[in-house]
């Protein structure tokens, strides 16, 4: 007998398949310094194995703003491991195969970004640079901190979604609708 439709028990192995994946999430900002970076690490810290973040830019600052490490570390978050690196390491033949990429600053979201392998979902998650802010030690230390409060708003949102029962222009959606809160 031939089916339209695969046997349940396939059904049943692709969802476990599915379920114990890990995703890669790529997360874009022009020097790879400060808003990436801290998406990098919240997310790796949240997603709790399910996820595995990394960040990269298109013209990279070639060090992580030393604030950026403080904020995590505030925030209770591993710091260590983070580089500013350009997103031509993640072209390469080797490199990971990303689910999502999202831009956190508008010239990345701009910009004519490579094309990634795989058909990763893209969105914008726009934040305020806190590396471009002036002022006291405690201004600049609040503008990170409210940057990386945005993004793991948005990134507890994104954890929060139902990945395996949404269709790919649904999961667009709700990671743009994400982006404008």
């Amino acid at each position: 007998m031939l089916y339209s439709k695969p046997p349940f028990f396939l059904l049943l192995r692709k969802h476990a398949m599915t379920t114990e994946s890990t995703y890669n999430a790529l997360f874009i900002c022009t020097g790879n310094s400060a808003r990436s970076i801290l998406a990098e690490g919240i997310l790796n810290k949240l997603g709790q194995g399910r996820f595995r973040a990394y960040s990269a830019g298109s013209q990279p600052k070639g060090e992580v703003h030393p604030l950026a490490l403080a904020t995590l570390e505030r925030l209770h978050m591993p710091t260590t491991g983070y580089r500013s690196k350009s997103w031509d390491e993640f072209v390469a033949p080797d490199a990971p195969v990303f689910d999502f990429i999202f831009t956190v600053c508008d010239n990345a979201a701009g910009e004519a970004c490579p094309l990634w392998p795989g058909k990763p979902v893209s969105a914008h998650w726009g934040v305020p640079d806190p590396a471009a802010v002036e002022g006291s030690e405690e201004q600049r230390l609040k503008a990170f901190k409210d940057a990386a409060l945005t993004l793991r708003r948005r990134i507890e949102l994104f954890l929060s979604l139902p990945l395996q029962r949404l269709d790919a222009m649904s999961l667009q959606r709700e990671l743009r609708n994400i982006g404008q809160e």
